[in-house]
C-alpha cells in the first residue's frame, strides 16, 4: 500500500527550531516527527512511501537513508523549486502515486487513530475519504446527512464556502479535519481536466469539486489527536506521545 507524507512545509509555527531543520525532523519523544508517522503507517501495512520535501530537503533525505529507508520503499517528491501547498504537492507526486488509492498523512499529526479501521470505513466509490472529528476549532468542514462534503465554514468570521447555492447550514454536520486522507488516483485526471495549477490547497480542491465528486467524511469517535504546530507545545507533545504508548 502507498502512503504520502506531507513534509515540505516551512514549519513557521515551530520557529526558531525550523530555522535550522525541517519540521519533519523536529524531535518528539527522542525521535523526529517523520519517524513517528512512518512507524505508525508501517504497522498498518504500508510499504511504499512518498515524502515531499522543500525546506532543508537534503536533511530529510539524509535522515531517511540513515534509517535504511525504514526497511520500505521510499521516494522523494522534490519541491525545492516551488512549495506547491498540499494539493499541488499531491499533483507533483503523481509519478509515484498512480496505480491505485493512496493514503496522505501530515507529518505533524500525532494520534491514536487505528489506520486499519479508517481504511475499513472508506467508501470505495468516493474520490477521497477524509478523517474528521468533533474536535473544537474555528474552521470546520460541512457534511450532509450521508457524510458527503458540502462546504466549509469559519465560525470566527462567519465565512461559508460551498458550491451548493441553496445549502441549508442547519442541515449540515460541522466537523474538524484531522490531516489524514485516502485518495483515489482518479484525482489526477480531475486535476488536469479542471485545470488545477501547480500550487493549490487540497482543501480548496475538495470544496471546489465536492458538488461533482464524492468527498466522504469518516468520523473517528473519541479520537485523540494532536497537531504539533508550535514550539511551545512540544512539551505537551512529549506527554501526549507517552500517553499513546
Amino acid at each position: 500500500m502507498k502512503a504520502m507524507i506531507f513534509a515540505a512545509g516551512l514549519g513557521t509555527r515551530l520557529k526558531p527550531l525550523t530555522d535550522t531543520m525541517p519540521k519533519a525532523l523536529v524531535p518528539v519523544g527522542g525521535r523526529p516527527l517523520l519517524y513517528h508517522v512512518v512507524d505508525k503507517l508501517k504497522d498498518a501495512g504500508f510499504d511504499v512511501f512518498v515524502i515531499n520535501v522543500h525546506h532543508f530537503p537534503d536533511m530529510i533525505k539524509e535522515y531517511v537513508h540513515e534509517q535504511g529507508d525504514f526497511g520500505v520503499k521510499v521516494s522523494f517528491s522534490d519541491e525545492r523549486d516551488l512549495l506547491r501547498e498540499t494539493g499541488g504537492g499531491i499533483r507533483h507526486a503523481r509519478p509515484f502515486l498512480e496505480g491505485g488509492p493512496f493514503l496522505v498523512h501530515n507529518v505533524d499529526i500525532l494520534s491514536d487513530l487505528d489506520i486499519g479501521w479508517f481504511l475499513s470505513q472508506a467508501a470505495p466509490d468516493a474520490l477521497a475519504n477524509i478523517l474528521v472529528s468533533e474536535r473544537q476549532t474555528q474552521r470546520y468542514l460541512l457534511f450532509d446527512r450521508g457524510m458527503r462534503l458540502v462546504g466549509w465554514t469559519n465560525v470566527a468570521t462567519g465565512e461559508v464556502r460551498t458550491p451548493f447555492k441553496d445549502l441549508n447550514m442547519s442541515d449540515c454536520r460541522r466537523l474538524a479535519f484531522d490531516g489524514v486522507h485516502l485518495i483515489s488516483d482518479r484525482i489526477f485526471t480531475i486535476f488536469d481536466d479542471d485545470c488545477w495549477g501547480e500550487r493549490f490547497s487540497i482543501m480548496d480542491f475538495y470544496i471546489g469539486e465536492c458538488a461533482k465528486h464524492r468527498i466522504q467524511g469518516i468520523v473517528a469517535e473519541d479520537l485523540r489527536m494532536m497537531d504539533v504546530g508550535k514550539a511551545g507545545t512540544l512539551n505537551e507533545a512529549e506527554a501526549f506521545l507517552s500517553s499513546l504508548k
